[in-house]
């Protein structure tokens, strides 16, 4: 997905990793993508800009797509209508609860997004793609789209690629499970491609249990609720809401028994696990690229438009079967943008 902000701010990449029992809630912000699809933003935050390796986390949905757009969109159904955009430096990794995307992108690879599958696509030094609502699909669109900053040897040398993996692994616990997208739980691990230490679950836990959940030491971790509530220590998560854990942890409780003063019929939880070893390198990240210096911006965003005006050029290809024209970039910001550590 692209980051389809007009204004871009800069954002600041890495945070210093909080250590042992730290918990701390991250709130979202609403951001409106395009005309068609508002989301919650939990990465970049105000208070913490990555978690390992994670840079970029956008929660959307469930929005039904049948119904017609409300206040802060034109006139039309609703859906994901991307056009296709730019990236470097990274790695995105959609994943769906409901509905389908379809997804093209600059290597010439056409998928369908669905509920359960692995798409990640890894930019290399720079790919193009584009995802659109499938028109006849299901009704209800629900999803994550994730972003991972690639160290810079990866950035370099790793070529363009898009996988998709249509069944993962999962970890069995006593009243929950958990698919490993990307990384290792309990001893489960994916075939998906990364560059750092790295893990991403989704994890679906029954009604009324608590899951002991191992975690490893040397990584920092966040925790998205998508559906039900959960506790966490002493804090409750809802739908959309999202907790950072610092590093120095061998495991984690994640209860649904959720203590109100009204009685109410318990429910499951599923929330999104993220994680890594915290990032050391020092980003820029503006727009939908990541580099390392201002420079690196200014040279991604001129051949994106150099290759808007041509066709394609050797960086940017464009996107095969794409009805539409690609998206600009906006312009750049009046100052220098500079690379940004882990410690503000």
């Amino acid at each position: 997905m692209s980051n389809l902000e007009r204004d871009p701010a800069e954002s600041e990449c890495g945070a210093e990793a909080v250590q042992d029992d730290a918990l701390e809630f991250l709130e979202p912000r609403k951001v409106v993508l395009g005309r068609t699809t508002q989301v919650r933003r939990l990465l970049p935050n105000k208070n913490r800009r990555m978690i390992g390796a994670w840079c970029f986390v956008d929660h959307y949905g469930p929005d039904d797509l049948s119904a017609r757009v409300d206040s802060y969109d034109a006139p039309g159904p609703r859906g994901m209508l991307v056009p296709p955009h730019p990236h470097t430096g990274l790695q995105t990794v959609s994943w769906l609860f409901e509905g389908e995307i379809e997804h093209r992108d600059s290597v010439g690879s056409h998928a369908i997004v669905r509920p359960g599958e692995l798409n990640i696509m890894t930019s290399g030094n720079g790919i193009a793609h584009s995802e659109v609502s499938v028109p006849d699909g299901p009704s209800i669109l629900h999803g994550c789209q994730l972003w991972v900053a690639l160290p810079d040897d990866a950035r370099a040398s790793v070529p363009p690629a898009f996988n998709q993996y249509v069944d993962l692994p999962v970890a069995t616990f006593n009243g929950a499970k958990a698919t490993v997208l990307i990384g290792s739980v309990a001893g489960v691990t994916s075939p998906a491609p990364a560059y750092t230490p790295l893990v991403g679950a989704d994890l679906a836990i029954d009604a009324g249990q608590t899951l002991a959940l191992p975690l490893t030491p040397e990584f920092e971790y966040g925790v998205l609720v998508v559906a039900g509530r959960l506790r966490i220590g002493d804090l409750t998560l809802g739908h959309g809401e999202m907790v950072y854990l610092g590093t120095g942890r061998t495991e984690i409780d994640l209860s649904t028994e959720i203590e109100t003063e009204i009685e109410t019929e318990g429910e499951g939880v599923r929330c999104m696990l993220l994680g890594g070893a915290p990032f050391e390198e020092r980003l820029v990240m503006w727009w939908n690229f990541i580099g390392r210096s201002h420079a690196d911006i200014v040279t991604a965003r001129a051949d994106w438009q150099a290759a808007i005006d041509a066709g394609g050029n050797d960086r940017f290809a464009m996107v095969p079967g794409y009805d539409g024209d690609p998206l600009p970039a906006p312009g750049l910001p009046a100052t220098e943008l500079k690379p940004r550590g882990r410690s503000r």
